[in-house]
């Protein structure tokens, strides 16, 4: 039989001949030398499938390394599977884990032992999830029935899987994976065997443990450690306001959402918020610092937190100016050009920054300043409109994707300088191993926005998420430790708000479009969420507003 074939999403397509019923880890082996690194996946008309799916005749099959999310995810789930067989089998079955969060390009795990865990317990289980590699050992998908699957889990005392199967009364089969006699559901694809699973780290880290993997941008190798700071402190935060709201699971926030208890759910999650807008401008004022500095990746919703905090200064008697870095655009003749050769608007040598430094530092000495107004339209920078002077207390908050970078501010001095991170940080799970991914978040709420305010659909948004990524591991996340504080700007219950507005666009998506697969992925995923209909609760500064509409802050 004949297929079309690309080893990678960016390669040309080729027709191949290969046997009835060959597998995609078939022709995988086949190409295996001429690819550049592992697959973990396929995409086959359209639809994600794993390495044992067979192939018919006609079929168009993209193979998948680790560099798209969707075999980012396959490794990460396949590897959370090795992880919890050789737990079961070296400290047994009263030990509970529970995936908890992304944290130094892996997850942070935390780990219930009867006798605590050491560097020799981790040591221990690293072993056995090598010795695990080096069988390669097949998982096997099993597909039951709902009611086989709910006696599964009674056996197993996965309550928190039960639950989730529970509520979910259009789920009529459910996909259980078994490695070794170990069996879990998972909503994710696996790998075929354990020997895909090479490279991982694991290492005791605080009260549990790191399980380190490839990012997509070092697709064999195990990136260099960087202590994370902020972003554990601030997921361990995130950890104590879901206990006060009373969530712990998404089948927490279902019962909320069934008993219409969501509306004090909603404005409780707001108050921490806002507690924390204020108690962030509280330090900026003790501190006296004059450049408070903003940045985050794509949906943080900067610009309602920015607007946020200047009301917050204001009630600790200080008028801050707002601005944003893009009026400093050079030329546009002058922008960069990136890979594909087009302007790259995120680079940093798109802004002038010796303009920049050069305004900010007039504002500080109590100088008039002629700040510029970019011009998007011809490309240019206009003066004579905001001709600007501030006291000598005056808070300048500025919000840029630039913000945490020194090189963005070389020549202000560091002592003016307070640096705030702004992301949303996801702390819930679908059940203790089964995790719900910040990028997901990210994404759904850029797909929101796209369409409500840009003219965007779905599809186009998908298309263009892989940019967008890229940039943000260029520009932001390795300064994220650079940050005085870190603001989780996640809302608990958003994506069962986020559901009513993302679900319709991506069902839009049909089976010829290149992005249907995503999608389909992405609406599986919020199967597990109930939906929120009646969002009119929100108040009109929450940083939700910024994306579904109704903001004070945003047009």
């Amino acid at each position: 039989m004949e297929i079309k074939l690309k080893l990678g999403y960016r390669d040309e397509w080729q027709v191949f001949c290969c046997p009835e019923e060959s597998r995609i880890e078939d022709i995988y082996k086949h190409f295996k030398d001429e690819i550049p690194y592992s697959i973990f996946a396929a995409n086959v008309n359209n639809e994600y499938k794993d390495l044992n799916h067979k192939l018919k005749d006609g079929d168009e099959v993209i193979l998948l390394d680790i560099r798209t999310q969707a075999a980012n995810y396959v490794y990460q789930y396949s590897l959370t599977l090795l992880l919890l067989r050789a737990v079961d089998e070296v400290w047994g079955r009263n030990s509970e884990i529970v995936i908890q969060n992304s944290l130094n390009k892996g997850l942070y795990i935390e780990v219930e032992k009867k006798h605590g865990l050491s560097d020799d317990d981790v040591a221990n289980l690293d072993a056995k999830m090598r010795e695990l590699v080096e069988k390669d050992l097949p998982i096997d998908l099993e597909i039951v029935s709902r009611n086989e699957a709910m006696r599964i889990l009674s056996e197993e005392g996965m309550e928190e899987k039960k639950r989730i199967l529970r509520e979910d009364l259009e789920l009529k089969f459910v996909r259980f994976y078994t490695l070794d006699g170990y069996r879990d559901f998972f909503y994710s694809l696996m790998v075929p065997s354990t020997g895909y699973l090479k490279f991982f780290e694991l290492r005791k880290y605080r009260k549990g443990m790191l399980m380190r993997f490839p990012h997509q941008t070092m697709p064999d190798k195990i990136p260099e450690f960087k202590e994370e700071n902020q972003l554990y402190k601030t997921f361990a935060e995130q950890k104590i306001w879901d206990s006060l709201l009373g969530i712990h699971y998404v089948s927490d926030l279902n019962e909320k959402i069934e008993n219409s208890e969501y509306m004090d759910l909603m404005l409780l999650s707001e108050a921490l918020h806002e507690k924390k807008i204020s108690q962030i401008a509280d330090d900026i004022k003790k501190q006296k610092k004059r450049i408070v500095l903003i940045a985050g990746p794509s949906s943080s919703g900067k610009t309602t937190f920015a607007r946020r905090l200047c009301i917050q200064l204001r009630v600790n008697g200080l008028s801050p100016l707002y601005m944003g870095t893009d009026d400093y655009f050079v030329e546009r003749a002058d922008t960069p050009l990136d890979e594909y050769g087009e302007p790259d608007f995120e680079s940093l040598r798109s802004l002038d920054i010796e303009l920049f430094n050069s305004d900010m530092n007039g504002l500080l000495s109590g100088k008039e300043v002629d700040l510029p107004t970019f011009d998007f339209m011809t490309g240019t920078k206009i003066f004579g409109k905001r001709k600007i002077s501030v006291g000598h207390d005056q808070p300048i908050v500025i919000e840029g994707i630039h913000a945490l970078n020194d090189d963005l501010t070389p020549f202000i001095p560091q002592e003016q300088k307070y640096k705030i991170y702004i992301s949303p940080l996801t702390q819930l799970n679908i059940d203790p191993h089964n995790r719900v991914p910040t990028t997901d978040e990210r994404m759904l709420r850029r797909m929101v926005r796209d369409s409500q305010f840009r003219g965007h659909d779905a599809k186009s948004t998908i298309a263009n998420w892989h940019k967008v990524r890229a940039a943000e591991d260029r520009n932001i996340f390795p300064y994220t430790d650079e940050a005085n504080v870190l603001f989780n700007s996640y809302h608990v219950y958003e994506i069962a708000v986020l559901k009513k507005y993302a679900k319709p666009l991506l069902e839009k998506i049909t089976p010829e479009d290149d992005e249907y697969a995503e999608a389909r992925r992405l609406l599986k995923f919020l199967e597990f969420f109930r939906e929120i209909d009646n969002d009119d609760v929100i108040v009109n500064n929450s940083i939700i507003r910024e994306f579904i509409g109704g903001s004070i802050f945003v047009d």
